[in-house]
């Protein structure tokens, strides 16, 4: 049959999903199925989305891969634990070394962004700490997937494309060869329903279970990817790779109404989100798709995001104190500033002091918030010869201004977009929740929070509801499907309103929430990509 599968002239139509024993929420069905598997076979949901996390990256390599970062929220015995498996910049790259090469911005693409990747750490990690199968049973689903190959989903089919397009005019060199070789086997990318398989990857996905990911740090993956990126001028060493743990954190939190939300500390901007929620629980809850409702969310989302990337960076780098910017104190004086009009947003005085997302939970309570990246897409378009591994380009993040707390350091961490979020209510869990998607996720957050909070839609209608994003100064990306004369009310109030010709851009996300009293799980998943639901 001869078909578009990204054609879809209908509205879709797609209920939440209700199941007991577990549940897995992620962008690709077969992704999904593979943490269900595991579940089935006697892991727990910290197990569910190891096994999910590491499938991703052999099934959605234009979002992310072995070599970028992840975090992790765990509920688990009535406690909520963080993990920031995000890698600092090398030992050896600093500003003044970026400079001495006559290189004032720090590139994109190529071997100088590369940052310590965390991701394959996080696995090992939550394996270790809570899991209930060993590292190699739970990446064994995706090494298999890599080995066998499968074929391509619709959307993935197009942002690999896409990405193929951009590294065919921008890429250049041998450094850059293995991508193509890996990812573009045939001299383009794979069409929707074509197989994809990377036996390479398959290779190391084995080599970090069977090593409980020390051959990625300290081993025979860690010495093939210093030699290619010493070969090719890179900062990255064996000493990077070998000092780097991740770091187990205590989440921060904001109440909104009766609920806490909860995300990741500095340097991840889930501060964002926090800041933002602060502000609005201000204002009376309103009613959804209303113009002062969505007026004031814009509004607060841009003081947050002007705070935000003014504040936040590595943790031990910030001028302003965590507590601070997200007291109640100093929401209340950012919430003056919102009037009837749009504004131009800029940073206050606060007291001093590529992407994939995945849910899970089990029939025991626990349950997993968990995101991984390689930054843009498939990150720095340099693939490691031999292992299938993509490296990140996280570093692209940092700026290059000495005087900015992101500043680019020695072992200093960026400014980290990906996210992951988790509800509470009274102490009990409600449930992860996540939408990925650069600087489109702290948006994603809001609006979800407040879609469940203030107008009590299902997680499948609160992912539905059509988003929009906020760019920079006032200008404002909606969807298609946006309401057309809520986007005239919203411009006439100075918000300068694009309809952007698809969904793309604004972002993919999942929600599993819990009944505490039943343990009845109940999920959504995006329909913005290919999303998916594995339940039992």
């Amino acid at each position: 049959m001869n078909f578009d599968p990204l054609y879809q002239p209908y509205p879709s139509h797609r209920l939440p999903t209700y199941a007991r024993n577990g549940m897995v929420a992620t962008s690709q069905p077969l992704a999904a199925q593979a943490g269900l598997d595991i579940l089935k076979a006697g892991g727990n949901a910290i197990d569910a989305a190891i096994a999910t996390a590491a499938a991703l990256t052999v099934l959605e390599p234009a979002f992310n891969g072995i070599g970028g970062d992840a975090f992790a929220l765990v509920w688990t015995n009535g406690e909520l634990h963080g993990l920031n498996a995000s890698g600092p910049a090398p030992a050896s790259l600093s500003i003044d070394a970026l400079k001495e090469r006559g290189i004032e911005d720090m590139p994109k693409y190529g071997v100088v962004p590369i940052t310590v990747p965390g991701a394959p750490s996080a696995w090992a990690e939550l394996s270790r700490r809570f899991g209930r199968l060993s590292l190699e049973q739970t990446l064994a689903p995706a090494a298999r997937y890599a080995e066998e190959g499968y074929p391509v989903p619709a959307s993935l089919a197009y942002f690999w494309n896409r990405a193929y397009r951009i590294f065919s005019s921008q890429l250049q060199g041998e450094a850059h060869a293995e991508w193509f070789r890996t990812f573009a086997p045939d001299g383009r990318a794979p069409k929707a329903g074509e197989m994809w398989n990377s036996p390479n990857h398959a290779a190391s996905l084995r080599e970090i279970g069977r090593t409980n990911a020390e051959s990625f740090y300290r081993g025979e993956l860690a010495a093939k990817i210093v030699r290619h990126l010493k070969e090719h001028g890179g900062f990255l060493t064996a000493e990077d790779l070998a000092g780097y743990q991740p770091e187990w954190v205590n989440p921060v939190s904001a109440r909104y109404r009766d609920y806490e939300v909860w995300e990741i500390p500095p340097n991840g901007q889930g501060m964002i989100a926090l800041m933002a929620l602060n502000i609005l629980d201000g204002f009376a809850a309103g009613e959804k798709d209303s113009v002062p409702t969505l007026h004031r969310q814009l509004e607060a989302m841009k003081l947050a995001f002007a705070d935000g990337e003014a504040y936040i960076a590595d943790s031990k780098h910030m001028r302003m104190s965590v507590e601070g910017l997200l007291s109640r104190e100093y929401a209340e004086e950012r919430r003056k500033l919102i009037s009837d009009e749009a504004a131009f947003p800029g940073p206050g005085t606060p007291p001093s002091g590529g992407t994939v997302y995945l849910a899970t939970a089990d029939g025991e309570g626990n349950m997993v918030s968990f995101i991984q990246s390689n930054y843009m897409g498939f990150g720095s378009g340099i693939v490691v010869p031999g292992t299938g591994i993509a490296l990140q380009n996280r570093g692209h993040s940092f700026s290059m201004d000495p005087r900015h707390d992101n500043a680019l350091g020695p072992g200093k961490r960026s400014y980290h977009t990906i996210i992951p979020g988790f509800l509470t209510r009274a102490g009990e869990a409600v449930g992860p929740f996540g939408v990925m998607g650069g600087f489109m996720q702290p948006q994603g957050h809001v609006q979800l929070v407040m879609n469940t909070v203030d107008f009590n839609l299902n997680p499948q209608a609160a992912l539905d509801s059509p988003r929009w994003m906020w760019e920079h100064g006032k200008s404002v990306q909606v969807e298609p499907d946006f309401p057309i004369h809520l986007a005239q009310a919203l411009m006439r109030k100075g918000h300068e309103i694009k309809i952007a010709p698809d969904k793309g851009v604004f972002g993919r996300g999942q929600i599993i929430w819990r009944d505490p009293a039943t343990g009845v799980l109940c999920g959504g998943t995006e329909t913005r990509t290919d999303g998916s639901i594995a339940a039992w």
